[in-house]
């Protein structure tokens, strides 16, 4: 499936798809017992958001016996590049530094994440501006400036 072809994933299908991309193939047991060590969730609910999932196209889904193996339909890296590029299209372009700031500090990098960032700055500041423009619209720009 095409990235731009997908729907939107609710936080719950995110960590159903989490444990989906991990496993491989998984059925709904095995995708509870997983969530059980951070969610509550009820057999019925992990069934919903896996059916949810089925119709939105990013699990496929095949009967094997009495149960259901469950197969991402979408790769994990395509789904996390769009989901960062859907947050930074809701934020005002002056701010996507403090965002990008924000990310690095309360996450944990090894040497080689923190080596690939700096190559990743190191190019970026070959095409980098004096000044980010704003690209938000003029009421929505007054309005931050008075907060």
């Amino acid at each position: 499936m095409a990235v731009a072809e997908m729907h939107h994933i609710t936080d719950a299908e995110w960590e159903i798809m989490r444990v989906v991309w991990t496993q491989g193939t998984t059925t709904s047991k095995e995708v509870q017992q997983i969530l059980n060590q951070k969610t509550e969730w009820k057999t019925t609910t992990v069934k919903t958001l896996l059916g949810r999932l089925v119709e939105k196209n990013f699990l496929s889904t095949e009967k094997n016996g009495n149960k259901f193996i469950y197969r991402s339909l979408i790769e994990e890296k395509s789904t996390i590049q769009l989901a960062t590029t859907e947050l930074l299209e809701k934020i005002c372009a002056k701010e996507v530094s403090s965002v990008v700031k924000t990310i690095i500090a309360e996450s944990y990098l090894s040497f080689e994440d923190i080596e690939q960032l700096e190559k990743v700055l190191a190019a970026k500041k070959e095409s980098a501006v004096d000044v980010v423009l704003c690209n938000c619209t003029s009421e929505q720009s007054l309005y931050q400036q008075a907060n």
